[in-house]
């Protein structure tokens, strides 16, 4: 797989922009008081370091973003021969972080109010730089192989293991990071409609990113590109 000079530089500079953002969001979680405990919705503060810590890496946000991140690395370093884990590894950080901006942008950003120039410039980047960076790079410097029905079926199981694992912690801690996966909020019935409802929009994303790859950066043949089976 050869991507030109551009398109490497293009990835470096995601996974740099991403990288300060994280180092940022984890000063920012360190900094918040651990005393009293608290338990609201997406807050950080209430907790250990250790915890603190956890709850950042929690979101479905920060875990798509840090895909990206070694996706990014990966083809701006060492984009190699295509292989199925880092063919999966690439779809889901696309799939996450299309999936992020849409639902930050829709639902999340109305109730969401970062304060201070840190949180608002981390929130920049992961709900905004971050997806639109990554898309770009995929529509304009590929890779864009021909994606197979089982690589699109695996990149399906981590947002459904988060789902699981935000549902099995927060029964445990009490602590969820999204308003719609609340359970004391919504109940069950509700939190399960939800996150059938962000599947399903996984799902299509999927479908739309592998009609992609059968379109070639700067029109490619599809048969010069391997399917990752």
């Amino acid at each position: 797989m050869r991507l030109p000079l551009a398109a490497r530089g293009w990835y470096a500079a995601l996974a740099l922009l991403v990288l300060a953002a994280f180092v940022l969001q984890l000063k920012i979680a360190l900094d918040v008081p651990g005393l009293p405990p608290r338990s609201d919705v997406g807050t950080l503060a209430g907790a250990s370091a250790a915890g603190r810590v956890v709850r950042v890496l929690s979101f479905f946000t920060i875990q798509s973003n840090l895909l990206c991140v070694l996706a990014a690395v990966r083809l701006a370093w060492r984009p190699g021969r295509p292989s199925f884990a880092w063919s999966l590894v690439h779809l889901d950080a696309l799939l996450g972080i299309t999936v992020t901006g849409i639902v930050y942008s829709t639902v999340l950003a109305r109730v969401h109010e970062p304060r201070g120039w840190a949180e608002t410039a981390t929130n920049a980047v992961f709900h905004y730089a971050a997806p639109i960076a990554m898309v770009l790079g995929w529509l304009v410097f590929g890779p864009r192989p021909r994606l197979t029905a089982r690589l699109l079926a695996t990149a399906l199981v981590w947002p459904l293991a988060w789902f699981g694992y935000t549902l099995l912690r927060g029964a445990i801690w009490g602590w969820y990071p999204y308003p719609f996966v609340s359970v004391p909020a919504h109940g069950y019935g509700v939190v399960v409609l939800n996150a059938l409802a962000v599947t399903a929009v996984l799902a299509l994303v999927a479908v739309l990113f592998g009609w992609g790859g059968w379109l070639g950066p700067r029109g490619g043949s599809a048969r010069e590109r391997p399917d990752y089976a």
